[in-house]
């Protein structure tokens, strides 16, 4: 579908593209770049690339399709770096979990005649690096995209083939929106599991080993959020600032209820709360976007 696709970061989601994209055979030749040179040799003798490159704008000479893989905070550099070395016709995405900043950022610095069209997987571990991806990351996950107004229709849909063909869903979302959408459903639960395990960390009262002897529980699934690429989600954060601060405002209003009917006594309330919520988990299971397997589909550690 592509003859030369440069990743440009090579951690999780672009080493997981590379897998997908040669498992199906769908493009020619991989380059990469990454900040680090102990990446990059490992991209390279994992057979991730076909070729590494020190400088972003060595990668993405005479690509064809150009994926900017790294933290939203980064992405204007990059682009400004890439800028006069992109091909004419090339389609640049990017992986970022906020759009409004990634467009502000990446745009300006697109020349005439480049097709950029702003992407998000919703797919990823708390694994990071090249070694963390695996081909089948994106099945029957979506891929968000949040096309411009002078978005190349033929453009979108090759691009939309490609992510298709690794198994992922596609859709179409304004950036605002998506912004939005994504306080919701992974920003601020993020932000939770980190607040939640740094109370732990502070709480005295309950010493490490305990959390970590006992942690089994709801608090094992915190940990899982919480371990995630902390450079990746700060930048998050401070991107997605007014959508964030929003959906937490509203989670704190949720709190003090469910506080005062707990303070109360107040049974009723609160089995009828966790009902309406308990729909939702089915919903998300019913949707295929995860199983109702026991430990939420880990099961057994497989011998080493």
């Amino acid at each position: 579908m592509y003859q030369k696709v440069a990743l440009i970061g090579l951690g999780l989601i672009a080493s997981s593209m590379a897998r997908a994209m040669r498992e199906h055979g769908l493009v020619g030749t991989i380059t990469g770049h990454a900040r680090s040179a102990e990446t990059r040799e490992t991209a390279l003798e994992i057979g991730l690339v076909d070729s590494v490159h020190d400088t972003a704008a060595e990668a993405v000479k005479g690509a064809d399709l150009v994926v900017l893989c790294v933290p939203v905070g980064a992405m204007g550099v990059i682009a400004a770096e890439i800028a006069p070395h992109l091909a004419s016709g090339a389609t640049v995405t990017d992986v970022g979990s906020v759009k409004r900043a990634v467009i502000d950022a990446v745009g300006p610095h697109m020349p005439e005649g480049v097709h950029f069209i702003p992407g998000h997987p919703l797919a990823g571990t708390e694994q990071s690096g090249p070694r963390a991806g695996f081909a089948t990351l994106f099945t029957n996950r979506w891929w968000l995209f949040t096309p411009l107004e002078n978005t190349d229709p033929e453009a979108l849909a090759r691009l939309k083939s490609l992510v298709e063909a690794m198994g992922a869903n596609t859709d179409d979302m304004p950036p605002d929106h998506h912004d939005l959408v994504l306080a919701v459903v992974s920003h601020t639960p993020h932000l939770i599991a980190y607040t939640m395990v740094g109370v732990a960390d502070h709480l005295r009262r309950v010493t490490h080993e305990e959390v970590i002897k006992y942690s089994a529980t709801g608090f094992r699934d915190f940990t899982r959020i919480a371990a995630s690429d902390p450079v990746m989600w700060r930048d998050v954060f401070l991107t997605n600032k007014e959508a964030t601060l929003d959906i937490l405002g509203r989670f704190t209003e949720e709190l003090f209820m469910l506080q005062r009917a707990i303070r109360m006594g107040d049974g009723e309330v609160l089995e009828d709360y966790f009902s309406r919520t308990r729909a939702i988990r089915r919903g998300i299971i019913e949707a295929g976007q995860d199983t109702d397997a026991p430990d939420f589909g880990r099961g057994p550690k497989k011998d080493a």
